[in-house]
């Protein structure tokens, strides 16, 4: 193992160097229309790096479609913003024919491309539309094409969804069944912000100045970073945690404590072992380290495994979260 990790710091340490700068570059540049929001912040660029998707859950006025759009303006991205309603159909996400004239005359039909087709999709409200339109956002999510009609497209690299949720409003809404929610990497907590962040933004944002942000990274230069993080080596010990710690959230598994058989109605699947390792890769890129270790694991731990376990009524009764779960579990494998 010590030859394989010497090697890849060889052949990537100035390439993580490099891209540990510029995401403080885009912390910074974002800190000039995000206030507070850090940790939010850490968590789309790790999924950005690991090139997964994520599900941000929060009360509306968070500033969730200005931190992604100003995101997009930093990284060179196209953008789009699909907000999500009752009525809204699959065609609207992926395009349609349009019957259209030629230069000779004839009519023929021609795809006109709808809002799924950029690097950067914000899917504003996702459970507000049937789960007709919703598994049409969730299969470009998963095989990066489109199939409309006799077409199949192929969406262009970096390709990045965020999708919102309002915790607030359950009625007239369709909530994402357990397996669409795999898709997304992580699911972010949107939370408000802090007394003194408010009052910075009661002072900062409600005068006539306009702020330019400058872009630091482009498509290629993501791309490339992506790369990077998935040559991140990892030690067996780090896999081995990555490991006990999905097995042991899954109820009916021999390596699951006995107080999960009793909380816990569904685990997390085989996706969470991937996406545990891609998240710490880029979240030890970010911090510049050149080795994965199991802290990294235990920081996206959260957003990657709350929602896949399902917490049954004896649970909710006692005001056990997928959350408390997760904790318990990670303490529980630190003192084994």
């Amino acid at each position: 193992m010590s030859q394989e990790v010497q090697e890849v710091q060889g052949d990537d340490v100035a390439a993580i160097e490099q891209l540990r700068d510029q995401m403080a570059q885009v912390r910074s540049e974002l800190s000039k229309v995000i206030i507070g929001q850090d940790e939010v912040v850490d968590k789309l660029l790790i999924c950005l790096l690991a090139r997964g998707h994520g599900l941000l859950v929060g009360v509306p006025g968070l500033a969730k479609t200005l931190l992604i759009s100003s995101l997009s303006k930093l990284m060179s991205l196209d953008f789009s913003r699909i907000q999500f309603t009752p009525d809204l159909m699959p065609s609207d996400i992926t395009g349609t024919d349009i019957l259209q004239q030629t230069e000779e005359g004839h009519r023929e039909f021609e795809f006109m491309k709808g809002p799924i087709f950029a690097n950067i999709v914000l899917a504003d409200e996702i459970n507000r539309t049937p789960p007709k339109t919703q598994a049409a956002l969730l299969q470009a999510m998963q095989e990066y094409m489109v199939n409309a009609g006799n077409h199949t497209f192929h969406l262009e690299k970096p390709f990045f969804v965020l999708a919102t949720q309002n915790p607030i409003e359950q009625e007239g809404t369709y909530p994402l069944p357990e397996a669409q929610l795999d898709r997304f990497m992580f699911l972010i907590d949107v939370k408000y912000p802090t007394y003194d962040e408010e009052v910075r933004i009661a002072k900062e944002t409600t005068g006539s100045g306009h702020v330019e942000l400058n872009p630091i990274l482009n498509g290629e230069q993501i791309l490339k970073a992506q790369d990077v993080v998935r040559r991140m080596p990892v030690a067996d010990h780090v896999f081995d945690h990555v490991v006990k710690l999905v097995r042991a959230a899954r109820p009916g598994q021999p390596d699951s404590p006995s107080w999960v058989q009793e909380m816990v109605m569904w685990g997390p699947g085989p996706r969470a072992l991937q996406y545990l390792v891609l998240g710490a890769k880029a979240r030890a890129v970010l911090r510049g380290s050149m080795l994965v270790q199991t802290e990294d694991v235990n920081a996206v731990a959260e957003p990657v495994l709350t929602h896949r376990i399902l917490t049954n009524f004896h649970a909710q009764s006692e005001g056990v979260t997928s959350a408390d779960v997760i904790a318990r579990l990670q303490e529980e494998l630190l003192e084994a």
